[in-house]
């Protein structure tokens, strides 16, 4: 049976795009800690989202070439590693992921995990393939793949934020992911609020942000993660 997941009853700030790049730019080079750390504690919490919530046993990752697609990634990982059968769609070819993303990659080659073309049959889809920094409607390849995602029957589990949709101002672009549920990464973006049939429920995970950054940045208050490191908020 899958494991409830604690309800946050605290409010919680929220930051826009601009805002979290400046989250992630501090942890990196104020606090120095790595993108690949904050990855890690994302895709590990993404994988256990998807089997408390969702009780998964089949799932298909669909991964940008950027962090939001890396940090799917390494929720197949985790994912595989809990004995949860797993493929990879990318968005793009190989040799267009960033580094890091591409690191997470050659991990799942070497473990055997799929690399597929589509998504196929799966209890659950998982949308990594665009993040905080969507500029515009999503195009080409990425665009075909949320809508082959809306078109299954599997539900979607978004990372950060439904793909397609603007996290400054909530702006549903053509076309969007409509997902089940949605676990975003450190605190909600401001453009959730104005797009929630897309975002369905509402999650956050514990990146390892300290709440000193918010205090910095005036976007407080912190999550409250000591009953655990991903919460419900709506």
């Amino acid at each position: 049976m899958p494991a409830p997941v604690p309800t946050s009853t605290a409010p919680v700030g929220s930051v826009d795009a601009a805002l979290m790049r400046e989250v992630d730019r501090l942890m990196i080079e104020e606090l120095g800690i790595e993108l690949l750390q904050m990855m890690e504690n994302a895709g590990r919490n993404l994988a256990r989202l998807a089997i408390d919530r969702f009780d998964v046993h089949t799932a298909a990752v669909l991964a940008g070439s950027g962090g939001n697609g890396g940090g799917g990634m390494t929720a197949a990982r985790h994912l595989a590693n809990a004995g949860v059968a797993t493929a990879v769609v990318l968005a793009r070819r190989t040799d267009e992921l960033m580094p890091v993303p591409r690191d997470q990659l050659d991990i799942l080659e070497r473990m055997g995990v799929p690399i597929v073309e589509a998504i196929g049959e799966v209890e659950l889809i998982i949308d990594a393939l665009v993040g905080y920094s969507l500029d515009g409607d999503p195009r080409g390849r990425t665009a075909a793949l949320i809508v082959e995602a809306n078109e299954h029957a599997a539900p979607v589990l978004s990372l950060d934020i439904p793909s397609g949709v603007d996290a400054t101002t909530g702006r549903v672009g053509e076309p969007a992911i409509v997902a089940a549920a949605t676990l975003t990464l450190a605190l909600p973006k401001t453009g959730m609020a104005h797009a929630r049939a897309n975002v369905g429920e509402l999650y956050v995970a514990d990146i390892s942000v300290p709440p000193s950054v918010y205090d910095d940045l005036g976007v407080g208050p912190a999550p409250d993660f000591r009953p655990g490191p991903v919460l419900r908020l709506l």
